[in-house]
Parts: structure tokens; sequence; C-alpha cells
């Protein structure tokens, strides 16, 4: 991961805080772990077959840190704060945005449903 990447998504990371009181042992940096989680989105391997030599750390340590990291809304705010900076530089071309449901939440749903007519006399007989 490149030294610019990393600067930008580091801030929007949640500190975590050790315990005071058996603070348990050391947690992973937050940069290693991530290379852990590009590792394993990239090759497509599955969590717990993620090599230990690396240096990521496990890959159940690197799920839970995802898990959390999402839970926190660290992909939304980075995908918000890269499209703010190609905005800012004139590097995005809106007349080709399309709207999508999966990004934008239909709240409410839509507009009252009006009843279906029927098309036949009843409803079908079971076929089973």
């Amino acid at each position: 991961m490149s030294d610019e990447l990393w600067d930008r998504l580091e801030p929007l990371l949640p500190q975590r805080e050790r315990r005071f009181r058996y603070p348990g042992r050391k947690a992973l940096p937050d940069r290693d772990v991530l290379c852990g989680i590009l590792y394993v989105l990239h090759t497509g391997i599955q969590w717990e077959y993620l090599p230990k030599e690396l240096g990521f750390g496990s890959g159940m340590t690197c799920w839970r840190r995802l898990r959390d990291w999402n839970e926190a809304g660290v992909w939304q705010r980075l995908h918000e704060v890269l499209l703010a900076e190609l905005n800012a530089a004139s590097r995005l071309d809106w007349s080709r945005c399309v709207v999508d449901s999966s990004h934008v939440r239909a709240l409410k749903g839509g507009s009252t449903r009006v009843r279906r007519q029927l098309t036949g006399a009843g409803p079908a007989r079971s076929t089973t």
C-alpha cells in the first residue's frame, strides 16, 4: 500500500484504546492488518488460510478488524473523501453518473401501491 493512500486512510480509522488493567496482547498495527485484508480480497483465499509468514497477522484478526472498520463506517468515509478530492480536482464527469439502489437508500419505499387488476376469473389452482 502506498504511503499516500495510507495517509488518507489512517485518520479515518477508529482509535483502539488498550485496557489499563489486563491489557492483553498488543494489537497489530492497522497498516499491516489492512495489507492482510487487501491480500485476502485480492487473492480470494479464505481468511483462515492467510499465511502468517507474510506478517499480516492471522486471518481472523484481519477479518475482525475489517468487520469493526465496516461497522465504524470507515469505507463509506474513505469513499466520500476520495470523491470530494476528485471533484475538487475536476476529475469527475457527473454526466456519466448512475444512481443505483445499492448505493442510495430508498427511504419510505416508493409511491403508494395501486391494486392490480386481475387478468382471470379468480386465483389459479395449485399445481402441487
